[in-house]
């Protein structure tokens, strides 16, 4: 970070604050030798490289990069080291080391994950526009476009205050700048990693603010962005940090584990590797093991840990369908624990991490974890966005750059609905909270659409969020849902390998009730939600009479009588043939009493020229004529057609819903909506809103229904509005 960029020219010895060992990691096959980034950016500064050779001081960076890309072009990096070594000359960083070694080894992290040139030539110059006298244009004319979009993306998340002060619409734009490219916080995460690794050198005071703002913002994003190789070394560096006893409680645990004699995870890793041999499958199976976060967590969960918990074996194939062989094997010839069965394979994360979850025991009792993946899930697992290479094909000149904004067809869609709800949130402070809501959001579930179509949302997310992931600000039209085939209100909450189809109405005035925000968890319902009520405000009258009809038509869902939902209830339901004396105004009929014709009627003005008709004797007209409300006069029209809800009580009995739609079918009455309550002792609540050619038949097809067997009576609806 630039914050650390200092001048002096041999600045004193300063010893750490907190000294945080590497987490436990699984062995390389070709494990290179560690860097000694200080020395090799000393002696970066005896003078300029050869222009006909790579510097010696980013031969490493090379190396890792090449094991990547093996044909990849290091002429850009060669030029940006010299570039950045040259600017940087004379700077040094609080930890006494100069301050070139910072973008040598945020390069270095960033190559390891297999980063591709463009993203590492940007990150060799990430801090050269804001510490040293390189411009923007320089960096442009130098080495392109694409590179100078990077670093500029990269200067701007340098000057966001992350703490509590942060000024929204500042990080608002700088999440604007990383969703358009996600490189830009690839190489941002990388940064606060080497910064957090050499973090000793500050005060504890500052230590543990910035610890602060990694753990809230910065590691969530890691997740999200699927780099989990980074994500994993930030929570055990802040967790050092902010959680010194419980950080050395848990480096102990794993001393003592690394220092017993038996070894669990290999005997069983062995076992693995010959099922697989005998079963003909090619596979690499490894021990990663558990890092310091890991370990604490199941600790906490299961008390005292043995061998088995202090890792996870990993097995590596070629092919998908390899997989699930691997699967099939470990399931016949070992002891599966099918409770931790999960297929990510099947159903992707929403940070494109792909793997099956499996775990087998032991004879002992141990437990052990087993992930398969093929090579290329295990690239992207561990590097998330990183491992996509350059996501953007080369645009055409008219699609090159403009206003800030690209198309990237592989980034991951939680960026992609970041930014469509950071566009539609009506002010920052909103954008802000939802969005630390959503960060708190770690764990994501799977609906599936009718179509086979899958929708990522949050643990704990109703109907309401799936409307509005599937259909965006249309989704005011929904009138609800089907879960697994049965009808469910917007309320229910959805569970993992759910089937959600939404019933949307027709009629384009739809409104949202201003009770969906109540059950509305992702940013994207809820900042769709807000933007349209702060759209259409209303008094605190109108607001309790809406809210009254909302409950009252609250079940309202079910599909028509000709096979497709039909708009009803609340904000769509239909003017029928009430007229008002009042031109140009929209009549609504009341969802708490649904008059019809003969009934006597009254009305009341609500905002946008909206009259609702009421019943005279509905409990809601003396509550408005209590409030003052100035009645308006309303009466039937020639029409004779109405739409009317009924309620039925019934006793429970096999058939019962069927004969009761069969009598209402058979009355030429239409069903707009229906639900059915829970049995209650033996006792079922059934609401039909029912479309009538004629008023007058209403009291024929009451008695129709009361006909049925088991239904001991029917009604028309009414909701009595609670007194103010």
């Amino acid at each position: 970070m630039s914050a650390e960029a200092t001048n002096p020219a041999t600045p004193g010895p300063v010893t750490p604050t907190v000294a945080v060992p590497a987490a436990p990691v699984a062995p390389r096959k070709r494990a290179r030798p560690r860097i000694d980034l200080r020395r090799l950016g000393r002696a970066a500064l005896l003078g300029p490289a050869s222009r006909d050779r790579l510097p010696d001081a980013i031969s490493h960076v090379a190396e890792a990069h090449r094991a990547h890309h093996p044909d990849a072009d290091l002429e850009p990096l060669r030029r940006a080291y010299v570039l950045a070594e040259s600017s940087h000359r004379g700077q040094m960083r609080k930890s006494g080391e100069p301050y070139i070694t910072h973008p040598l080894a945020v390069t270095l992290i960033l190559a390891e994950l297999g980063a591709e040139t463009t993203t590492l030539t940007a990150s060799l110059l990430h801090d050269t526009v804001e510490d040293t006298e390189v411009t923007l244009d320089q960096v442009r004319d130098e080495f392109g476009e694409e590179v100078r979009y990077l670093v500029d993306g990269v200067t701007k998340l340098e000057k966001v205050d992350y703490g509590a002060a942060a000024e929204p619409e500042t990080f608002r734009k700088m999440l604007v700048a990383t969703g358009s490219d996600v490189r830009v916080m690839s190489i941002k995460l990388a940064d606060r990693l080497h910064n957090m690794r050499t973090l000793g050198v500050m005060r504890p005071e500052k230590q543990a603010r910035i610890a602060k703002v990694t753990r809230d913002v910065l590691i969530p994003l890691a997740e999200r962005l699927g780099v989990q190789a980074l994500k994993t070394e930030l929570e055990d560096l802040v967790f050092a940090i902010l959680h010194p006893e419980e950080y050395r409680h848990t480096r102990e645990l794993i001393s003592e584990d690394a220092a017993r004699p038996d070894a669990p995870l290999a005997e069983i890793a062995d076992e693995v590797r010959g099922v697989l041999r005998e079963a003909d499958i090619q596979a690499e199976v490894l021990i990663r093991p558990r890092h310091f976060v890991s370990v604490h967590r199941v600790a906490r969960k299961r008390g005292r840990l043995r061998g088995a918990d202090f890792g996870r074996l990993l097995v590596l194939v070629n092919e998908d369908a390899d997989c699930y062989a691997v699967l099939g094997e470990l399931h016949t010839c070992m002891t599966p624990v099918v409770s931790e069965f999960k297929d990510f394979i099947a159903v992707p994360k929403f940070n494109l991490y792909q793997s099956l979850h499996t775990a087998v025991a032991r004879g002992d009792g141990q437990v052990v974890e087993v992930l398969i993946r093929t090579h290329q899930m295990h690239k992207v697992a561990e590097a998330g966005v990183v491992a996509l290479g350059n996501p953007y094909a080369p645009p055409a000149e008219e699609q090159a750059v403009s206003d800030g904004e690209r198309v990237d067809p592989t980034r991951p869609g939680w960026l992609s609905r970041l930014l469509d709800w950071q566009e539609a949130a009506p002010d920052p402070d909103t954008f802000w909270s939802t969005l630390r809501e959503d960060l708190a959001q770690d764990r994501e579930i799977a609906v599936f659409r009718p179509d086979g179509g899958a929708l990522g949302l949050p643990e704990g997310a109703s109907c309401v969020d799936a409307a509005y992931a599937q259909y965006g600000e249309d989704a005011h039209a929904c009138i609800g849902a089907r879960v697994n085939g049965r009808l469910a209100t917007l309320s229910t909450v959805l569970k993992d390998g759910d089937t959600v189809q939404l019933l949307m109405g027709q009629d384009p005035a739809s409104e949202p009730s201003r009770k969906w925000l109540e059950h509305a968890h992702t940013p994207a319902a809820r900042i769709a939600i807000q933007r349209w009520l702060a759209a259409h405000p209303v008094s605190e009258e109108d607001d309790t009479e809406l809210r009254d009809e909302a409950d009252a038509g609250s079940a309202r869902t079910a599909p028509g009588a000709s096979g497709g939902p039909v708009a009803a209830g609340g904000a769509s339901r239909p003017a029928a043939s009430a007229v008002v004396d009042l031109p140009g105004a929209t009549v609504r009929l009341a969802g708490c009493c649904t008059p019809v014709p003969p009934d006597e009627i009254t009305g009341f003005a609500v905002r946008g020229g909206v009259v609702t008709v009421h019943r005279v004797e509905c409990a809601g007209v003396t509550r408005m004529k209590d409030a003052g409300r100035p009645e308006m006069g309303v009466h039937w029209g020639d029409t004779t057609a109405c739409r009317v809800t009924l309620v039925a009580e019934s006793f429970g009995r096999p058939h019962l819903l069927a004969d009761l739609t069969e009598a209402i079918a058979q009355e030429g009455a239409e069903i707009v909506s229906a639900t059915v309550e829970p049995p209650s002792q033996q006792r079922v609540r059934h609401t039909y809103t029912l479309q009538l050619a004629d008023a007058a038949h209403l009291p024929a097809l009451m008695r129709a229904m009361r006909n049925v067997p088991g239904v001991f009576d029917v009604s028309r609806a009414q909701h009595h509005a609670p007194a103010i």
